[in-house]
């Protein structure tokens, strides 16, 4: 698929989101084990200039059912109260339910920091919701990020066969999405980049799944590397592969720059 294309009539106006560090403290199971909550993670809402493909943990299952239940655009109202509306739409009678992460940055404009508290609402959402809408953020960061395809996730594929619920990797994780939001808000490429080497490593050490599983056929811990020894930082943008988030304000070969969503 050709990553350039772009999206036909229907999909002008529902955005993606990006996942930066912090990702996987929406999820329960991890927060409820963090010795230091809230613990954090930051995503990103994008204006719909690319097709991304699907299984590469771009929350494109998420926009699908946020265009079916409300057509080419997000209707008017409080992004969480939308938010909660569209988890319950995409997670009706799943067992591993997506998290809400995926929604909040479709709905919230920005660059937004999400803060989880397995107190607060069983973990589901975030407890608070800090965002940014400056032009000029954005502009930076979007001059910042190159994203270099690599592969989706292939079929049968889970990444929760195998757990470390380490509690001290858990707050590093949910450390690692409060240094990245404040990496971004002070535009400071190296500690951008730190914070999602610090993330990938907390991934590989909490969920080795997502970087390494049988079903996985090529080698995405040495991918990885070789981006992160090059550049000022990178990260996978799920589990199983999908893009890879290279922190370079140069151009990266075989890359593309995406556009920063400021406004409802």
């Amino acid at each position: 698929m050709t990553v350039t294309t772009k999206p036909n009539q229907t999909e002008l106006k529902i955005p993606y989101r990006m996942a930066f560090a912090g990702g996987w403290i929406d999820q329960p199971f991890l927060s409820m084990r963090n010795p230091q909550p809230p613990g954090s993670m930051v995503v990103v809402s994008l204006h719909p200039t690319v097709a991304f493909m699907d299984r590469c943990g771009m929350a494109t299952s998420t926009r699908k059912v946020a265009m079916q239940m409300w057509g080419q655009a997000i209707p008017d109202g409080e992004p969480a109260v939308l938010m909660q509306q569209l988890y319950a739409a995409e997670n009706d009678g799943k067992s591993a339910p997506s998290g809400s992460q995926d929604m909040a940055g479709i709905l919230y404009p920005g660059v937004s920091r999400l803060d989880y508290d397995f107190n607060f609402q069983g973990g589901y959402f975030p407890v608070h919701v800090e965002s940014n809408n400056d032009p000029e953020v954005a502009r930076w960061l979007e001059n910042q990020i190159s994203m270099v395809p690599v592969s989706q996730r292939p079929l049968g594929y889970d990444p929760l066969e195998e757990k470390h619920l380490d509690p001290e990797w858990i707050r590093r994780l949910s450390q690692s999405g409060k240094d990245c939001y404040a990496a971004i808000l002070s535009r400071d490429a190296k500690a951008l980049g730190a914070s999602m080497n610090e993330c990938m490593l907390c991934w590989q050490n909490i969920l080795p799944g997502t970087v390494r599983h049988r079903t996985i056929a090529i080698d995405l811990l040495e991918i990885l590397s070789y981006y992160q020894q090059r550049y000022s930082g990178a990260m996978y943008s799920g589990c199983g592969g999908g893009y890879l988030y290279v922190v370079s304000e140069q151009p990266v070969p075989g890359g593309f720059r995406v556009s920063v969503r400021v406004a409802p």
